[in-house]
C-alpha cells in the first residue's frame, strides 16, 4: 500500500513539476525511429530487409537481376467530419451547407531496389 504524505507544496514547485511533466509528454510523442536509407546503400541486404520489414507486398525481378520490393508503410483511409463545427446538433446553417466532409489520405509505400548481388541500390518513399 502506498502512503501519501500530506505536505504543502509551493506554487513555484507545482509549476516546476507541471513544466517537467509537459516537456516529458511532448518529447515522448516525438520519439520515432527514422531509418537513414541513404547510409545503408551498398551495405543493407535484401535478407536483412525481409527480416526487419517482413515479406514485401510487391516484388519484381528485372532482366538484369535487380529486385524491386515494395512495402506498405501506412494504409489509405478516408476521414469523415461533420460540418460546420461551430453549430450545435440540429442547427440550420443554410441550404448549401454540407452534412459532412470527406478527406482522402493516400497510402504510403517504401520501395527498395536491390542489385543482383542482393545489396541495396536505391530507395524511395511515395504515396498513391
Amino acid at each position: 500500500m502506498i502512503a501519501f504524505v500530506h505536505r504543502r507544496c509551493s506554487f513555484n514547485f507545482m509549476k516546476w513539476v507541471l513544466s517537467v511533466l509537459s516537456i516529458l509528454i511532448l518529447f515522448t510523442g516525438c520519439v520515432t525511429k527514422q531509418v537513414d536509407w541513404q547510409a545503408l546503400i551498398g551495405h543493407y541486404t535484401r535478407d536483412q530487409a525481409i527480416t526487419d520489414l517482413g515479406p514485401p507486398d510487391k516484388t519484381a525481378k528485372l532482366a538484369d537481376g535487380t529486385i524491386v520490393d515494395e512495402w506498405l508503410t501506412q494504409s489509405s483511409r478516408v476521414l469523415v467530419a461533420p460540418e460546420p463545427y461551430f453549430l450545435p446538433p440540429g442547427a440550420y446553417f443554410g441550404p448549401a451547407t454540407p452534412v459532412y466532409t470527406e478527406t482522402y489520405v493516400p497510402a504510403h509505400f517504401l520501395r527498395l531496389t536491390f542489385g543482383p548481388d542482393g545489396k541495396l541500390k536505391a530507395w524511395k518513399t511515395f504515396a498513391k
